[in-house]
């Protein structure tokens, strides 16, 4: 299994058991999934209503999350307007493209995740309010920020992060 962590702060942000789909050699989006937490239905087979009991008084602690922001301890950031998210990605791609360059990368390629995201970056601008924004568990701000949206079914939710912005840790 690979890990993939953030550049700049070494966070853990995603993992490839999650399906990892690369859109146009710029990010990665993967599907997620909402689960539950808390709470269990333990089934002891007594009848409340027959031993005159009641279900009152026992409280739902249960809560619905979604798997790879929880998994990977990110937290969300309270964007709110689309000028500060882009101010922060113009510093982070800044970084990832200076640790870019330390590594060797043809000057090629860097050219093509520039403007790669830049496209992509406009886009997230047109439909702003759609996103949610969050950041690893360090909650450095410079770091990388994992947007996530639903799918056009408005249930299916899915998270878009930064392919330049990641390394591979083999696990």
């Amino acid at each position: 299994m690979l890990i993939y962590k953030d550049i700049i702060t070494g966070d853990e942000i995603i993992s490839d058991s999650y399906d990892l789909k690369e859109i146009d050699g710029v990010i990665y989006e993967a599907d997620c999934k909402q689960i539950t937490l808390g709470a269990v239905d333990v089934d002891i087979g007594a009848n409340a209503s027959a031993e005159g009991g009641d279900d009152e008084g026992v409280e739902d602690n249960a809560q619905t999350v979604i798997d790879v922001i929880h998994s990977f301890r990110l937290t969300e950031v309270p964007y709110g307007k689309a000028s500060e998210y882009l101010s922060d990605l113009k510093k982070f791609m800044k970084k990832v493209k200076e640790a870019l360059t330390e590594k060797g990368t043809p000057e090629s390629e860097i050219k093509a995740f520039e403007q790669g995201a830049a496209k992509f970056a406009g886009q997230v601008k047109k439909n702003f309010k759609d996103w949610q924004f969050f950041m690893g568990e360090s909650m450095n701000p410079e770091g990388l920020i994992v947007l996530l949206n639903y799918r056009e079914d408005g249930v299916t939710p899915y998270v878009v992060v930064w392919k330049h912005g990641l390394t591979e840790m083999k696990v």
